[in-house]
This record gives C-alpha cells, sequence and structure tokens, in this order.
C-alpha cells in the first residue's frame, strides 16, 4: 500500500502524518509561532560580534533570531531583508534561538503552513475534518503517548528520547544479551527519527559492545535501517556510542512535549474534545496546569467549531497526559 500524507487543521497546532498500511512512517507538528522556515521579513541588526558574520536581529514585533552569513560593510542598526532557516528549539533548559540569513532583493512574505511545506516537495497531502479517524487507526494516540514519555517499547528491550540543549539522546535499555540488545533496537531508532521529526545532533548510547566484529555488525544494520535518512553518522565507538547529525530546522515531537508538557496536553485534549459525538456541553478535566495552558482564543476556537457550551474541571490528581472530554447536559 502506497504512502499517504494526511493532515489536520487542529485548533493551536496543525498535524501531519505519512501514512501506510496503517502505520505512520513519519510525523510533523506546528503549533503557529512566529519565527518559521521560509519567513521573509525586514529585521534590524542589533548586535554583530567582532570579527565574525554572526549577529543578532530583532524584528518589528520585538522578536530575535540569530543571523549568520552576514556582509562584511553590514553595521549594528542596519535594516534588512531576512530568511528565517530555523526555528526557535525549545529544549529543557532553555530555548534556542531562531536562525536567519540574510535575503537581500527577496519580498517579505510569510512562512508557508505545514500542509504548504509538504506540498512544496512535490507530495499530495489529504486534508482531514475534524471529525475523521484516520489519524487514530494509523496510530497517532500512540505516537503522541510516545511523544509525552518520550518510551518507545520494542520486543526485548525500549528506547529513551530524551532532548537536552546539545543534543538529542537516544538511550537503549533492555534484558537482552548486548549484542542482540543492540540489533534488536536499529529498527526502532530508525522509525523514531522519521516519526518523532527528529533532527540535528542525535546521539544513541547502545550497549557497550567489546568485539569489534560486534560493533561492525550492529554499524551495518544501522545503516541498512537508516537508508532513507538524510544525514551524517559516526561508527559505534568502544562504549557504544553512535553520533548522527541532520539538518534542524525546528523542534521534534518529543522536544515540544518534553519543554511544554502541559501546553502539549493541552492541545491534545483540544483534539479530543473536538472529537467527542455525544450531545450536550463539553466539559475539560485535567489537571489545573494543563487547564492553565488553554488559552482563551484556543477555548473559543473550540466552541466556535463544535458549536458548543465550553466547560472545565481541575483535577490535581490527574497526571498532565491524563486529561479527557466529554459531553454533560447542557
Amino acid at each position: 500500500m502506497s504512502a499517504e500524507w494526511l493532515y489536520e487543521a487542529g485548533i493551536a497546532e496543525e498535524r501531519a502524518i505519512l501514512a501506510s498500511g496503517g502505520s505512520i512512517l513519519s510525523a510533523r507538528v506546528e503549533w503557529g509561532e512566529g519565527l518559521r522556515p521560509g519567513l521573509v521579513a525586514e529585521a534590524k541588526l542589533v548586535k554583530r560580534h567582532a570579527g565574525s558574520r554572526r549577529g543578532l536581529v530583532r524584528f518589528d514585533d520585538g522578536a530575535e533570531a540569530l543571523i549568520d552569513q552576514l556582509a562584511r560593510e553590514a553595521s549594528e542598526g542596519v535594516r534588512m531583508m531576512v530568511r528565517v532557516t530555523r526555528a526557535a528549539i525549545a529544549e529543557r533548559g532553555r530555548t534556542k534561538l531562531p536562525v536567519v540569513k540574510p535575503a537581500p532583493g527577496e519580498a517579505a512574505r510569510p512562512a508557508p503552513n505545514l500542509r504548504e511545506e509538504i506540498e512544496a516537495t512535490g507530495a499530495t497531502v489529504r486534508v482531514l475534518p475534524a471529525t475523521s479517524r484516520a489519524f487514530a487507526t494509523n496510530g497517532w494516540d500512540e505516537l503522541v503517548e510516545q511523544a509525552q514519555t518520550g518510551e518507545i517499547a520494542f520486543p526485548g528491550g525500549a528506547i529513551i528520547v530524551s532532548p537536552t540543549p546539545a543534543m538529542t539522546l537516544i538511550d537503549v535499555d533492555g534484558a537482552l544479551p548486548p549484542l542482540k540488545l543492540a540489533l534488536a533496537a536499529v529498527d526502532a531508532i530508525a522509525d523514531a527519527l522519521h516519526r518523532m521529526d527528529i533532527g540535528g545532533n542525535i546521539g544513541i548510547d547502545f550497549p557497550t559492545l567489546a568485539d569489534k566484529k560486534d560493533r561492525q555488525h550492529v554499524d551495518k544494520a544501522l545503516a541498512d535501517a537508516l537508508i532513507d535518512w538524510t544525514g551524517e553518522r559516526t561508527g559505534m565507538n568502544g562504549f557504544g556510542f553512535v553520533q548522527l547529525v541532520a539538518r534542524l530546522e525546528r523542534p521534534s515531537m518529543v522536544a515540544r512535549f518534553a519543554r511544554h508538557p502541559a501546553a502539549a496536553a493541552a492541545r491534545v485534549l483540544l483534539r479530543q474534545a473536538e472529537r467527542v459525538e455525544e450531545p450536550g456541553a463539553l466539559l475539560l478535566t485535567a489537571h489545573p496546569r494543563v487547564l492553565d495552558a488553554l488559552e482563551p482564543a484556543w477555548e473559543a476556537d473550540l466552541a466556535r467549531r463544535t458549536g458548543r457550551t465550553i466547560r472545565s474541571k481541575a483535577d490535581a490528581a490527574l497526571a498532565l497526559h491524563g486529561a479527557f472530554a466529554q459531553a454533560v447536559p447542557a
């Protein structure tokens, strides 16, 4: 069965999955950030690092971004057209600023939305209504749970995906013998890179393999699994560590959930609420942090889309990802 891109324009979130045979091959999520790849706008150079072509620009709305490839004559205070090449990357502990490059001669234009980004690659995207079950039947709920926990099970073990300021770390854990465990984890790792939209610097901590032939065996298996992945990788060192490097344009799904767990849970709740079929008002029950993360505009959008009254109930005993929506008498 051929793969197909499916797209949902959700509340405060765009979602897209590349699905085939009931499985998600790749996934993308956007949260409507202002500075997204493809945006071209005028900005002011507020700082230039001495002796380099790098600096800091500020847009008219106050947002800031790092800039590279500055012209030699560009001085602080000059206004210039720039193009965003990387969105802000929010990780545990800090947020990396967006990255832009000079765009002389280009006209100002907004960033493409997620659907437009995918269509620009030549792919066809099928837009789904809020009531569609296609995401669910292809495993969206399982993918969201993996993004929330960072844990992905495979026969004989699990990988733990943890975003850090330096790189995304993938730890391989399980009770199998080291070589069998490493080989069993390879497909799960390759799938996670696509399904979680992981890019940038990636470190994989395999079990330590003393025999060089065993390490080469795992290297070969990983190379085969990453045949359709674009990036570079190192061979496994004596401590079982492998590093991958790929282009980084936006935060991965697991990075979004790790940095903004309450906001991520709020978006999951809104999606669930749109799909409630029973008549009546909508009651959103969630941890107080999740309800605090629900912006008034999002609730208003939910009311407009569903034509219902929206109510909320805080329950501190619920986990952040334990929120649920249900119909109650109006």
